[in-house]
């Protein structure tokens, strides 16, 4: 079995559903849940839009090897509507990325583990720092709390609040 450490999210529709689709999806494709942080928000990286972003990481013990992971996470992401239209960032109903498979290091034409912005990005780094602080990045060989301390990102990443309606 394998550790393997993704992060999900999307910014269109019904965000909160969407995650909660892809989190099952992903319990009945690829192995068990066995942990994940709470919900973040933060505005669009790489790519301007008026929706922001909903995130989570989240930790699944699996018996898949690193490329049938990546089927998987391709098929989920077109079942619930994502389109790749090959132009770089855009929004998404479903995005889905493999950030650490175990220590395992995979450099591939179609596969990058680590993945190779996750110390760039702090809406990926706020999340797998509240469920792995103290995991260690195979090729940078320091913490994710390292990483987090030394990110230069400036992109807003908060907690989410869901709006209630009173009744």
């Amino acid at each position: 079995m394998a550790k393997v450490y993704f992060v999900v999210g999307g910014n269109l529709g019904d965000r909160e559903r969407y995650l909660e689709r892809t989190k099952s999806l992903i319990s009945e494709r690829v192995g068990l849940i066995l942990r994940n942080s709470s919900l973040y928000e933060s505005e669009p990286w790489g790519f301007e839009h008026d929706q922001n972003f909903l995130n989570q990481v989240i930790i699944v013990d699996t018996q898949l090897s690193p490329a049938a992971i990546l089927l998987e996470i391709s098929f989920i992401e077109g079942v619930l509507g994502r389109e790749r239209n090959g132009n770089g960032y855009s929004a998404r109903t479903a995005d889905i990325d493999i950030l650490f498979y175990d220590q395992q290091v995979v450099f591939s034409p179609s596969l990058v583990i680590p993945h190779r912005f996750l110390h760039k990005r702090l809406f990926v780094l706020t999340p797998l720092s509240e469920v792995a602080p103290d995991l260690i990045h195979p090729l940078f060989s320091v913490t994710v709390r390292d990483l987090i301390s030394t990110c230069e990102d400036t992109t807003k990443v908060w907690k989410y609040q869901p709006v209630t309606v009173a009744e």
